[in-house]
């Protein structure tokens, strides 16, 4: 494992309070039934999906807002030489020191701006992974354009995030955070939300042309987590910089399951 750090940190995208929100939970990070158990439980299914649609093995993979470093560890696991970045100085600690614990190879923590590393090292990565993340940034739109410029042409990006309507605020608020307590309350904000119709469109701003979409759903009774073609509430989306000089049109979301 490689240990860089970045000693100027910029602001203009990021939110103090929800860098301290992932901060406190750092000491828990690694804990399953701790408050970061849920990420726990889904990151064999985003695993999955993300390597059956990319494959991971040898790929250089960056993964945008890698918290205590789940799915970079993961992915690293799968074969991937993984760079993870994150703003959160307390969780980038605890994914530095999980690696060395673990002799995890093939990934390396770096404390920067995914604007900043766009800037640095624009067309480096295969496969670049933006998870649980855009709800908690100011612009959501800077962060799909700079994961749009850091990956190669042919490469594959690959989104999660929470949709924005009145089933989700009541599953995803209402009842992860204040019924179920799966997670700390006040961990998302009702506004920030994104449709899968304005992630996409971010997208198609930015160059990239959408493949596919998935969302993920939980049962509380049989404490079960699935995917499936509904992006009502939790979803992924995957998309791809165009290899061609002239790269097509973007297929019709209609079909890919993305609301237009």
């Amino acid at each position: 494992m490689t240990i860089q750090t970045s000693p100027n940190v910029p602001a203009s995208n990021v939110d103090p309070a929800e860098l301290a929100k992932f901060s406190e939970l750092a000491h828990g990070w690694w804990d399953p039934r701790g408050q970061s158990g849920p990420l726990h439980h889904i990151n064999p299914l985003r695993l999955d999906w993300i390597d059956g649609i990319a494959p991971l093995s040898g790929r250089e993979v960056l993964d945008v807002g890698c918290g205590g470093g789940i799915l970079s560890e993961s992915m690293a696991q799968r074969g991937a030489r993984v760079t993870g970045i994150d703003l959160a100085t307390r969780a980038l600690r605890v994914a530095r020191l999980h690696a060395l614990e673990t002799q995890t190879g093939g990934v390396e923590y770096r404390e920067i701006s995914v604007e900043d590393l766009a800037a640095e090292r624009p067309g480096s990565f295969d496969i670049v992974t933006c998870m649980e993340m855009l709800e908690h940034v100011p612009d959501p739109s800077s962060v799909v354009r700079a994961c749009a410029s850091l990956v190669r042409p042919g490469g594959t990006v690959f989104f999660s995030t929470i949709n924005r309507n009145a089933k989700a605020f009541a599953l995803a608020i209402v009842g992860a955070e204040y019924l179920l307590n799966m997670l700390p309350r006040g961990t998302h904000e009702y506004a920030k939300m994104i449709r899968p119709s304005e992630l996409a469109a971010h997208c198609r701003a930015s160059g990239l042309a959408l493949q596919a979409s998935r969302g993920l759903h939980y049962n509380p009774l049989t404490k079960r987590y699935w995917m499936d073609a509904d992006t009502s509430v939790n979803y992924f989306l995957a998309a791809t910089r165009p290899a061609a000089a002239n790269p097509p049109p973007a297929a019709d979301p209609a079909a890919e399951g993305v609301p237009a």
